[in-house]
């Protein structure tokens, strides 16, 4: 089972060295982080995805506090959200026939094709890490030659805001 913590942090350099520092001293493995510009000025936010069957998440939280410039850290596993993940997927397309089947299937997943070359397609999807899974899934037959997956973001559903006011 995953935890998602979110924590906002001054956009200064170092940051990042120092929460990641943060899970490799404690020995805990990162599923994912993503890091990026909030709303607000020189606040950034990060997504952070740890495995809570090996990780003392509680634990996790309270040392992130105690970093000098972070400044709010909020556990949203249990609340209701929206979660996305970003894929670009480049996979081979040899005919014509294989190249309109692979672009059937990135339509019913909602994706789209960003780029066309003579042997391959790149297809961006966005969705639930389940979605963009299934999409792998089902593309592998025709053969990724590579991929690259933003990791999840998440933001808690209606009007609370996580938060510096």
């Amino acid at each position: 089972m995953n935890s998602t913590l979110i924590a906002l942090v001054e956009d200064k350099p170092g940051v990042l060295t120092r929460v990641a520092s943060l899970f490799r001293r404690r020995n805990y493995n990162i599923e994912s982080l993503t890091v990026g510009h909030t709303e607000k000025s020189g606040i950034s936010r990060m997504t952070i995805v740890v495995d809570n069957t090996q990780t003392n998440v509680e634990k996790v939280v309270q040392n992130l506090y105690k970093l000098v410039n972070v400044i709010q850290v909020e556990d949203i596993t249990e609340r209701p959200v929206v979660t996305r993940d970003l894929a670009l997927i480049k996979v081979r397309s040899g005919g014509g026939a294989t190249r309109s089947e692979i672009m059937q299937l990135v339509d019913t997943f909602r994706g789209r094709v960003v780029d066309v070359g003579v042997d391959s397609l790149m297809i961006e999807v966005t969705g639930t890490e389940d979605k963009i899974d299934g999409l792998a899934e089902v593309l592998k037959p025709y053969g990724i030659t590579e991929m690259v997956r933003t990791g999840r973001v998440a933001m808690a559903r209606g009007s609370a805001s996580n938060g510096t006011k």
